[in-house]
């Protein structure tokens, strides 16, 4: 059965960015890809969304628009949803739809294009809450890196009780301590 995940990296303290929204604190970390799980995972996802800030981000970082192959190299032809209420400039070739709605409808869409894999929020904790809000969100996968903010763009904007939260995986990668989650709907 495939399910919605929130996979991200996120500071001991609960931040996925500092207060101006930078992942340099990331950068700092053990960068060894054949300890990150993220390229199997990634195997499993035929769709993904994320938020305004993130494509952003994702968009200066790697200067997508002066280069938009590297798009491709990271996501493929994965279509992916970006939930925002500006206009914001579209990666040449890339599968990218741009929304503005409830994140129901978005996730019924996203389902049937993901083709029976997985759905990916990438991004940020706000949006990952609006699908946990909504009972669309199966799973948080977090990689917990060895840093902490004190501020800055928290994990997840909710409360999630143990009520909801089931710890399914516990994993040590490098410095990383990647912690599995199942979410339950809400009552």
């Amino acid at each position: 059965m495939p399910k919605t995940q929130y996979y991200t990296a996120t500071t001991i303290d609960g931040f996925i960015a500092d207060p101006d929204n930078s992942l340099s604190w990331l950068f700092e970390a053990e960068d060894d890809i054949n300890r990150s799980p993220f390229p199997a995972f990634f195997e499993g996802v035929g769709a993904f969304a994320m938020g305004s800030t993130t494509y952003e981000w994702v968009l200066e970082h790697d200067s997508l628009l002066d280069n938009p192959a590297r798009w491709h190299e990271y996501y493929g032809d994965v279509p992916a949803w970006v939930f925002t209420h500006r206009d914001l400039p579209p990666i040449p070739g890339a599968a990218l739809n741009f929304v503005a709605d409830d994140v129901r409808p978005v996730h019924t869409a996203m389902t049937a294009a993901a083709g029976g894999k997985n759905i990916w929020v990438v991004g940020g904790g706000e949006l990952a809450g609006a699908f946990a809000d909504a009972g669309l969100l199966d799973e948080l996968i977090l990689g917990v890196a060895p840093a902490t903010l004190g501020a800055g763009a928290p994990l997840l904007p909710r409360r999630l009780t143990a009520s909801r939260l089931s710890l399914t995986d516990v994993e040590r990668r490098g410095e990383f301590a990647y912690l599995t989650y199942a979410l339950a709907a809400p009552r």
